[in-house]
């Protein structure tokens, strides 16, 4: 990137977290990844370009590890002029949602320089053929079952479900989702359909659809929704049914509706043979809990029926969605049996605080850093070693349940042939695509006290809000051992 040719008008806002903002190139399939602070609170431009170098090194050396090389782009560190940044802090702001602007993008000279994940990663620049991009949060893919957890109803229902009550509690969404992440990452296609189908239904923040790099389905921010199926339909249409005159209406919706769920079904089954290192690692095995969630709304119409048993498939153990899952079981003890793990590190810290270097708390991510991960004993022998190893392992874990799947797809003409490029066929047509994952920023070591308590929050408030749910319908129901008597009263 030439820092003297930067031009602030070949940039474009494309969206922000809580802690970055990102810029997207109009030619080159390029971002740039910013940080945010509150006014007044910025870090120097060591510290910037400390914190950005942490970032590419965990995805370069750990993530890559767990997810495989072709699907963690980790980017590079740039410097930028400051009279650039300025302008296009300026130019962005009037397009920022208003309630991410308590925060202010930081102009100090650096930011990372990443691959636009919405389009394909094969090509340098953008095509010219049309592409779309399916963005899924797939969120905690397991329950937990360590001693350590007080509440039963934590090893029968999973966290996201039980995360829904209090959200729509709270007024962060309208409707409770029907999608539960157990579902997903049960390798059971009926399972795996009705979860990618609730996602389309309530998308909340957990799935967006991008078409040539625009946002066209999902959720841009809490305050603005796109979330009309029928005009997505009408907007893929074209993709899946490029020349056979299908109308609008309901069954078009469905249609399509059909062959995008089969599309990300295949892509999130399909199998890659780069393995990172921890593929050589002892699988954490998933059948130590229940593969499905007591919640689940597909399992709950499922089970209904004496007829049926839940099976989980299982994933093929190439997937995407099995390497993620792995990552996220490393959180083996739950929160409540790292909690005292925290405190014992900190009461530790507190009496050697020139410590907090050696035990790796802040980086560097590197061959040491990795090496403890690999250590899945749970024999906890009282020492501070113990404790911080199940502390790295937990933050990964927690990433990994945050992380986002990108998956990029682009038609193909019958003409063309890619010996190369993995393909994925429908019914009228047949796609080239790509799979990445990002969010991948590894989870702050201070923010587990929080941690601690929002889970106690969300457990306690699921077990109110399914009490009040329950107790109107048994109210009206006459226990077999009283008498009914009916009372007529002269009009």
């Amino acid at each position: 990137m030439e820092a003297e040719k930067m031009d602030e008008n070949e940039w474009s806002y494309h969206g922000e977290g809580n802690k970055s903002l990102v810029v997207a190139h109009s030619q080159r399939c390029v971002v740039l990844r910013f940080l945010k602070f509150l006014p007044n609170r910025n870090l120097m431009a060591e510290e910037v370009y400390q914190h950005l170098h942490n970032i590419l090194d965990f995805g370069k050396h750990i993530m890559k590890q767990f997810l495989g090389e072709n699907y963690v782009h980790h980017g590079d560190v740039v410097k930028l002029p400051l009279d650039f940044l300025k302008r296009l802090c300026l130019k962005v702001q009037t397009e920022r949602p208003e309630s991410r602007c308590e925060k202010e993008m930081d102009v100090s000279g650096y930011a990372m320089c990443l691959p636009n994940l919405t389009r394909l990663q094969t090509f340098p620049f953008v095509e010219h053929r049309p592409i779309f991009c399916i963005e899924i949060k797939p969120k905690c893919g397991f329950i937990p079952s360590s001693a350590h957890i007080t509440k039963e109803i934590k090893k029968k229902v999973c966290r996201f479900c039980m995360y829904q009550h209090l959200k729509v509690a709270k007024g962060k969404w309208k409707r409770i989702s029907k999608y539960c992440p157990l579902d997903l990452f049960s390798g059971h296609k009926q399972r795996m359909h009705f979860a990618l189908m609730s996602l389309l239904q309530e998308s909340q923040n957990n799935l967006k659809i991008f078409k040539n790099g625009e946002l066209i389905y999902g959720c841009r921010d809490d305050q603005e929704y796109l979330s009309d199926l029928n005009e997505l339909a009408r907007q893929l249409k074209p993709f899946f049914f490029p020349a056979n005159g299908l109308v609008g209406g309901p069954q078009c919706t469905k249609n399509v509706l059909k062959e995008l769920i089969h599309v990300l079904t295949t892509t999130l089954l399909s199998t890659s043979a780069d393995t990172g290192r921890a593929a050589n690692m002892k699988p954490i095995p998933v059948s130590q809990g229940r593969n499905y969630c007591e919640a689940s709304h597909f399992c709950t119409e499922y089970l209904r029926s004496d007829k049926h048993k839940m099976e989980s498939t299982g994933l093929p153990k190439g997937c995407i969605l099995y390497k993620t899952l792995q990552a996220q079981m490393l959180d083996m003890l739950d929160i409540e049996g790292l909690h005292p793990l925290y405190k014992r590190v900190e009461k530790y810290l507190e009496e050697c605080p020139e410590e907090r270097s050696s035990l790796l708390l802040d980086g560097p991510y590197d061959e040491t850093f990795f090496e403890r991960l690999t250590d899945l004993s749970l024999e906890d022998d009282g020492s501070v070693e113990y404790a911080v190893t199940k502390i790295q392992q937990y933050r990964v874990a927690m990433t990994a349940k945050d992380c986002s799947v990108m998956i990029a797809l682009s038609p193909t003409g019958q003409e063309e042939c890619f010996d190369s490029r993995p393909l994925i066929k429908t019914s009228r047509s047949s796609f080239t695509y790509s799979v990445s994952i990002l969010d991948l920023d590894l989870k702050p070591y201070e923010n587990i006290p929080h941690q601690y308590s929002r889970d106690s929050k969300i457990v306690k408030h699921y077990l109110k809000s399914i009490q009040t749910r329950e107790e109107p319908s048994t109210s009206l129901i006459f226990p077999e051992s009283e008498d009914c008597t009916l009372l007529l009263h002269q009009v």
